[in-house]
């Protein structure tokens, strides 16, 4: 039984995990210690930084671009074609030490800055600078990366 699709000419590093029923396209490159969930679909032309951790359903297409040490939450959606249907298409590019949240949608061509974070659920039509959150359809600027890692520490310390 087959239950994943890893293209041979995909590139993948060292200590990388795979889980169940994901696909991997031609020409990827997969940087070291990135953990892939279960049922991610990562297009052709795609490049992962090492240390990177995409969690289950997520979608990466063609052409985009994630950073070192990024989090790309359960069912994300990236996208590469900002006028469906054409044959013109843009990928995304996550910045290093990014989070994506669950279920958060990044339209084609958008950047999403390093250290910055999208929460679950935002629909992102433009870039997000760095070090910054934000959340809402469309999504925009809440706090800073500074006030989210307080707010996490808060958190764990509760």
């Amino acid at each position: 039984m087959v239950t994943n699709f890893i293209s041979e000419k995909a590139k993948i590093g060292n200590n990388v995990q795979i889980w169940h029923f994901s696909y991997v396209g031609d020409n990827v490159e997969i940087g070291d210690n990135v953990k892939i969930g279960s049922l991610v679909h990562i297009d052709y032309d795609v490049k992962i930084g090492e240390n990177t951790k995409i969690e289950g359903q997520a979608y990466i297409p063609p052409l985009s671009r994630i950073g070192k040490n990024a989090f790309i939450g359960p069912a994300a959606v990236l996208t590469n074609d900002p006028y469906p249907m054409c044959d013109k298409m843009i990928g995304v590019n996550i910045g290093d030490n990014a989070i994506i949240g669950a279920r958060a949608v990044i339209k084609a061509g958008v950047t999403v800055g390093k250290n910055s974070v999208v929460a679950m659920g935002a629909i992102v039509t433009r870039d997000v600078p760095e070090n910054s959150v934000v959340m809402g359809s469309p999504a925009s600027i809440r706090y800073t990366r500074e006030e989210y890692d307080k707010k996490q520490r808060q958190w764990l310390e509760s």
